[in-house]
């Protein structure tokens, strides 16, 4: 059945997801305080480019300052605002909702317990995706980056919900999104959730720090070296605190918090050199940010690991050095460069 959808946020995700969604016949309405990303998808709808054939959809699109001229009744509302933004953006979206209807949190980070603690966590549901990575480099042009995850037997979207029971709604959140890629309904919200921080605190401030493309951070035997070591942080801190983290990047939770020793440091570093070999030179969020001049979410990718390993017992020196580093990158004092590899494992003597 057709749904009543609303986003606030049409950035790179909004808009793939909302693109999606309204070709595929629901009432979907983008906000955003973006004026030339408005004005451009008003015009001319928004082309959407990718592992698929291109296509140009027609969702409705507003300015922020117009939101206040919207009818309610909206079934869902999709949270697609950086993290920062969570709280604020999360206040202003639910009036539009109907009494039954929810919001979505589709975003990196740890941003469900921020929106369960404004709608309630009945009316909030968790999206994770993984392994899709979408970019706007021109107003009303959303491209996606790397394979479809059905093509690699890859579940891409986890839709649950706080509790961890599979209810009809995550079931049919996963239904509507398997027009994008491959969905299901997840029992494990807290640890699917984990596992994507993992991957993005490997990934994402390594490139954002560097100025570089994953293909090329892949190819440095220091990228590897930090993109393993913030691995086995982040692992070890999301299985000390009692989370079900499953597979991220293809390998066990458990091989990457092992990856201080030395023959899993060389297994998982082979794995690392052949894939950046095969990959797309792809700039994940954090170095779009960056090269946009935008304030990354260091703070609570890698802070928020920090953050778990000082409640977990478990010393994260490489994540936060990798958090100070980022300060000054976001603060303009410094400038992503390839030294700033080096300087990180340096501080924790590596």
């Amino acid at each position: 059945m057709s749904k009543k959808i609303i986003f606030i946020g049409a950035g790179a995700i909004g808009s793939y997801l909302g693109a999606f969604l309204a070709r595929d016949g629901h009432d979907v309405t983008l906000i955003d305080p973006w004026p030339e990303q408005v004005e451009a998808i008003k015009a001319n709808g928004i082309y959407v480019s990718g592992p698929h054939d291109p296509f140009n959809a027609r969702p409705t699109a507003v300015h922020l300052h117009e939101a206040q001229s919207l009818d309610g009744g909206f079934d869902i509302a999709f949270v697609t605002m950086k993290s920062r933004d969570t709280a604020w953006a999360t206040h202003f979206v639910k009036r539009f909702l109907n009494a039954g209807g929810y919001v979505v949190s589709a975003q990196n980070c740890w941003n469900d317990p921020t929106i369960a603690s404004i709608m309630g966590a009945e009316r909030a549901v968790g999206l994770i995706m993984s392994r899709i990575s979408v970019a706007v480099w021109e107003p009303g042009k959303v491209s996606r980056g790397v394979e479809k995850g059905s093509a690699r037997a890859h579940t891409v979207f986890r839709a649950g919900e706080h509790d961890g029971k599979i209810t009809p709604r995550t079931v049919s959140l996963a239904q509507m999104l398997s027009c994008i890629d491959a969905a299901e309904a997840t029992d494990n919200l807290w640890g699917e959730r984990w596992a994507k921080l993992c991957q993005n605190s490997m990934g994402n401030p390594v490139a954002a720090m560097t100025g570089l493309g994953s293909q090329e951070v892949g190819s440095m035997p220091g990228g590897r070296r930090l993109s393993i070591g913030l691995a086995c942080e982040s692992a070890k801190v999301g299985l000390a605190l009692g989370y079900r983290v499953p597979k991220f990047g293809g390998v066990d939770a458990g091989r990457w918090a092992s990856a201080d020793q030395g023959d899993v440091f060389e297994e998982l570093d082979a794995m690392l050199a052949v894939n950046a070999s095969s990959s797309r030179n792809w700039r994940a969020s954090m170095p779009q940010d960056v090269l946009k001049k935008r304030r990354s979410e260091i703070d609570y990718m890698n802070g928020h690991v920090v953050a778990g390993g000082r409640e977990a017992g478990v010393p994260t020196p490489l994540s936060a050095a990798v958090v100070d580093i980022m300060h000054e990158i976001d603060a303009g004092t410094l400038a992503p460069a390839q030294g700033n590899i080096d300087r990180a494992l340096a501080s924790v003597g590596r």
